[in-house]
């Protein structure tokens, strides 16, 4: 049997298609230079930012991301970050559509409290369907609550994006049974979002069924952001590669790698 072919594992978000699995920000880096540098030692194609953070043009005097990270070859994912209510989070997106030329692609996230960053996740529904009606195309971030994320899909979500721990910590996949009660009944991408601490856990993400993984803290917080880009991207495609070939089961005792049965002698 032939190996998996990756051309033929596009990941796709609405009608766009992608090779890459590993999304990845544009915060925290030392410059946009690092910043462009990270990006392209991901390999990501779809790179997001926060409009009330970063400059897309709203001050021409100030250099702009898109400068470093062009529209004509990357995907700009621009998200509401630092948004706590719907119509504060809809306006954010109304104005980056307005500042990219009518870009519809947006990653929704309205936080519950700067403590802790969890989604709020009644003002994301709210959102969410006003956004939809808008014509936006929406990938949402949210809690691992299976029901919510159905919901966030009847309402016409793009991807649903729950976290696998809070955004900035590190912890790693700590919800894994939620995560593939999503996965199972997701008919959108999955997309882990925040938690990510190494590229351990991104492969764990990813050998769940995971459709892709978005990180930017557990880059541009290493010691070195441009090797832990390239060990992230490893990392996502052998997860990848790892639940399309299927892991062998669990097993409590040994299972002889070469069987005794029929031996000579």
């Amino acid at each position: 049997m032939s190996a998996p072919d990756r051309d033929d594992d596009a990941l796709q978000i609405g009608a766009r298609r992608f090779r890459s699995r590993l999304l990845t920000g544009t915060g925290k880096f030392r410059d946009l230079q690092q910043t462009l540098q990270a990006t392209e030692a991901a390999g990501s194609e779809i790179v997001t930012f926060a409009v009330r953070r970063m400059n897309i043009g709203q001050d021409a005097s100030q250099p702009s991301l898109l400068d470093v990270l062009p529209p004509q070859r990357y995907t700009l994912l621009p998200n509401t970050a630092g948004c706590y209510d719907a119509g504060e989070a809809v306006r954010t997106c109304l104005l980056a559509r307005e500042l990219l030329d009518g870009h519809p692609l947006v990653k929704l996230e309205v936080l519950g409290d700067a403590r802790t960053l969890f989604p709020n996740v009644t003002e994301t529904l709210k959102a969410a369907e006003q956004l939809v009606h808008e014509g936006f195309e929406v990938m949402v971030y949210t809690s691992d609550d299976p029901i919510i994320a159905r919901q966030l899909e009847a309402i016409g979500c793009a991807a649903v994006m729950p976290l696998a721990a809070p955004i900035g910590s590190g912890l790693g996949i700590q919800n894994r049974y939620t995560l593939l009660e999503i996965i199972e009944n997701a008919q959108v991408p999955v997309i882990v979002d925040a938690g990510v601490g190494t590229a351990s856990d991104a492969a764990i993400a990813m050998e769940l069924g995971c459709d892709g993984v978005l990180m930017n803290t557990a880059i541009a917080g290493a010691r070195d952001p441009l090797l832990m880009a390239r060990a992230m991207r490893a990392a996502v495609q052998a997860g990848r590669d790892a639940f399309r070939a299927g892991r062998i089961p669990r097993r409590r005792h040994a299972s002889a790698s070469s069987p005794v049965d029929g031996t000579i002698g």
